[in-house]
């Protein structure tokens, strides 16, 4: 029998919303839980959402957020200035601990869930493009493909990529609040807007079945990546 794979979309520190949906989905300790990536920043507790993923042996993938707060990781252990921060992203720097940044720096870039026949990554993925050669950049940051058929950040120009995905591989994602909750024959958009006072929303493997809690609070408003 195929475990259960629980996917849970971008949390962005809302701890209590990813507590809220874990009871709400049922989640049980031999079930799998996956992020599709921004675990941290903009929310309340960012060092809480990577403590409890590492405590239950959570998987993720790395959100163009997550990158964002080890560029000054980065530069700590080069011993480098570093770079200035937003100050969501400072926040981040100044919880998060040495064990903490090991984890969140060892996130790859795609998850391979052969057990569902699925793949699970951040931003997008350009169609007919082969995993090794798709653009770091595009994986944690990409919404649509535009007509030359490259990959853009933007929710204005171009078609959203998971419209163009042709599977057979189910791809799981996020990024992408202003589309919400896409649906698509072979991609799934979980991106509702949690930290923004939208919902948490995850979705259950191989079922599909989607699950979602509304947040607690609008803890920050849209704005640039």
């Amino acid at each position: 029998m195929t475990a259960r794979t629980l996917i849970v979309g971008d949390l962005h520190g809302c701890l209590e919303e990813l507590e809220d949906l874990l009871e709400q989905a049922g989640w049980q300790e031999d079930d799998e839980l996956v992020s599709v990536g921004d675990l941290v920043a903009k929310g309340p507790d960012s060092l809480g959402v990577v403590r409890l993923f590492r405590e239950l042996g959570g998987l993720a993938v790395r959100g163009n957020h997550d990158q964002h707060c080890l560029h000054w990781w980065d530069a700590k252990l080069a011993d480098e200035p570093p770079p200035a921060l937003r100050p969501a992203h400072q926040r981040v720097a100044d919880a998060l601990e040495d064990e903490d940044w090991k984890w969140l720096a060892a996130l790859p870039l795609w998850l391979e869930l052969d057990a569902h026949d699925a793949l699970v990554v951040h931003a997008g993925l350009v169609p007919d493009l082969p995993l090794e050669e798709q653009d770091p950049y595009d994986l944690m940051n990409m919404r649509s493909i535009l007509p030359d058929g490259t990959g853009s950040r933007s929710y204005e120009d171009g078609t959203p990529w998971a419209e163009l995905w042709p599977g057979p591989r189910l791809a799981i994602f996020g990024h992408d609040a202003v589309r919400g909750l896409q649906v698509r024959p072979h991609a799934i958009g979980l991106d509702t807007g949690c930290v923004y006072g939208g919902w948490l929303t995850g979705v259950w493997l191989p079922e599909r079945d989607l699950v979602s809690v509304p947040a607690r609070a609008a803890y920050t408003h849209p704005g640039k990546d």
